[in-house]
């Protein structure tokens, strides 16, 4: 039951090029910075990415942009990243925008075992393009696949070594739904405790979801966009 490894790069090992990779993190906040960093230094290519956003210009995400190893994002969001939007409109990389409380529900439904569900959000609009259309008590919905993938990158802030998660404040986002949605679920923590030193009732992420675990280390925890008020 002991599920941790030494380094990032350990628990990345079976990463293979061509690899559907779920990435935890809204924004900057919550972001598995040791995992990131670990997929750069491996090299893979061709990469499917899911993730809100893809980081800012070199750091989180951007590296793996910066580095060439993603093929297609899917995600919500292009943020404060030039290179992803340079990369889009030269026809380098593929993207696939989706509006926020769909992408959350399709990672959700993943982890549930559910195939697919109907949503009004969309409907109308380029989003349901090529896709199933039904109508519920005279309303119309359209029908979006789960959200999948080979590998999920998530951060906490305590873990067990036998996986047990604790995400902090704003920083669980999209963290724990991702963990419940890939074949293989890595987690990097900023505090790595022994079994019984987490609450049960507190624990987000249980145990069973959780493959390898480990405790990052030199977080950054960058600001995407520092605003603060004006001196009066």
């Amino acid at each position: 039951m002991n599920k941790v490894v030494a380094s990032a790069d350990e628990a990345i090992r079976d990463v293979f090029d061509g690899a559907t990779i779920m990435v935890g993190g809204f924004g900057l906040c919550g972001i598995p910075e040791n995992l990131i960093r670990a997929l750069v230094r491996k090299g893979v290519k061709n990469l499917t990415t899911i993730s809100n956003n893809a980081g800012v210009d070199g750091f989180g995400m951007g590296l793996l942009l910066s580095a060439g190893q993603i093929r297609k994002h899917i995600g919500t969001y292009v943020g404060e990243n030039k290179l992803l939007e340079a990369m889009v409109l030269n026809g380098k990389m593929e993207l696939d925008l989706v509006p926020q409380g769909t992408f959350s529900e399709r990672i959700r439904a993943a982890g549930a075992g559910i195939p697919a569900y109907f949503t009004p959000t969309g409907v109308g609009t380029i989003v349901a393009e090529g896709k199933e259309t039904r109508e519920f008590d005279g309303r119309a919905y359209v029908m979006e696949r789960a959200l999948k993938a080979d590998f999920a990158f998530v951060k906490a802030w305590k873990g067990d070594k036998w996986g047990n998660l604790v995400y902090r404040k704003t920083a669980r986002n999209f963290n724990p739904m991702m963990a419940t949605a890939a074949k293989v679920t890595i987690a990097e923590v900023e505090h790595l405790v022994e079994v019984g030193e987490l609450d049960p009732e507190i624990v987000h992420t249980p145990s069973i979801f959780v493959k390898r675990i480990f405790q990052g280390e030199l977080y950054e925890k960058r600001i995407e966009r520092r605003t603060v008020r004006k001196a009066s």
